[in-house]
């Protein structure tokens, strides 16, 4: 926040300021589902109370979505439509938490999962991983981490903030081990479809067999549809599980907004080539970013398999934050700093933005970043 905050300040008073902190696409939603939107809101029928848990037709959707690129086969009862991936986290979470409960968050983590965790009374537990591990944590990083106060773990593939993607045999591991256990896994799969490297899918530990009914899954529009603004999300699980969920949001927001319910359809069902389009203009300038980055004084960047994101170890600084300040002063480039996804030394890096935005802020970090003693 004070990045940002500072970021802005600079703009206003005419600074050529670029932010690299983007967590969203920089490209419109695509036509077909804009079009699907100002069809719902010319009918009468969404300019009214819908059904807490979501408009049927997109309970059905998402069932399907998550059977076809998730694994497990679910029906629309397993199903609840949120406002956003932030109120599934937390919903799952209230659901299953009760007070006292600890929680394994690897880091580093999308900043919402601790604050999620305190709000439904559990206690997180980081689990540190790093460059060297690839951004993983392994089974035995888990056990040793573990209390009998353990209920859940969040898990996260590709992951924000550093694109890392569980190969299907790591997936595996953690799910047989969280079975073992008797541990739920919260599994966000918000960025499931931004896989590259030739990767065909990013496993999902909801597929494990061992988990049986011990998993939610966490999704939405958001990423992979360039759909952030329109707030949809769902959260699928077993279906008592769902229900309970549902309670808490009949009283929190009541029913999601229909326009954009109406829209998350036509996403789910329509064409695909859109999504291809942002996904093969992302892997282009992912492997530009990496390749920028690692030609850099002071900084090591692994490449990402997933998401739109770098996150590159960045030398020569006392904090992250204080990396963060200097690039923000020196380069007029805004990019967030590790201590806020709980681990320094690192920065997060979108390249989520324009090709020559993009070039100009590697090249301003560069000569910014050339001349500081490592």
């Amino acid at each position: 926040m004070a990045i940002t905050e500072r970021a802005r300040q600079l703009k206003a008073a005419g600074r050529p300021t670029i932010s690299l902190g983007a967590g969203e696409p920089d490209f419109a939603t695509p036509g077909h589902i804009v079009e699907a939107a100002r069809q719902a809101a010319l009918d009468p029928a969404n300019h009214h109370y819908t059904p807490n848990s979501g408009l049927p037709a997109l309970r059905e959707a998402v069932a399907h979505y998550t059977t076809e690129f998730s694994g497990p086969a679910v029906s629309a009862n397993q199903t609840l439509i949120t406002n956003g991936g932030k109120q599934a986290v937390y919903l799952g979470l209230a659901a299953i938490l009760d007070a006292g409960d600890e929680v394994l968050i690897p880091a580093p983590y999308w900043v919402t999962y601790p604050e999620a965790s305190r709000l439904a009374g559990a206690s997180p537990v980081v689990v540190d991983t790093n460059s060297q591990t690839g951004f993983k944590v392994t089974v035995d990083q888990l056990d040793k981490a573990t209390t009998d106060r353990t209920k859940a773990l969040i898990f996260v593939s590709p992951s924000n903030p550093t694109g890392a993607v569980y190969t299907a045999a790591e997936v595996e591991a953690v799910g047989r081990w969280a079975a073992e256990r008797r541990i739920w896994v919260i599994t966000d799969e918000i960025y499931q479809r931004l896989i590259y490297n030739g990767l065909v899918s990013a496993p999902s530990i909801a597929a494990v067999p061992e988990l049986g009914d011990r998993w939610l899954i966490v999704n939405g529009v958001a990423k992979t549809f360039a759909m952030t603004g329109w707030r949809v999300g769902w959260l699928v699980g077993p279906a008592d599980v769902i229900k309970a969920a549902s309670n808490y949001q009949s009283h929190l927001t009541s029913n999601v907004n229909n326009i954009a319910q109406q829209a998350a359809v036509a996403a789910l069902n329509g064409p695909r080539e859109p999504i291809e389009d942002m996904r093969l203009s992302f892997d282009k300038r992912r492997q530009a970013m990496v390749g920028w980055l690692n030609e850099m004084n002071g900084v090591e960047c692994l490449e990402p398999e997933g998401a739109f994101y770098t996150f590159p170890a960045i030398g020569g600084f006392d904090s992250s934050m204080a990396a963060a300040s200097y690039l923000l002063e020196e380069a007029d480039v805004a990019v967030v700093p590790g201590e806020a996804f709980g681990l320094d030394g690192y920065a997060r890096l979108s390249y989520a933005l324009a090709d020559d935005d993009l070039e100009i802020a590697m090249e301003r970090m560069s000569k910014a970043l050339a001349t500081r003693p490592i």
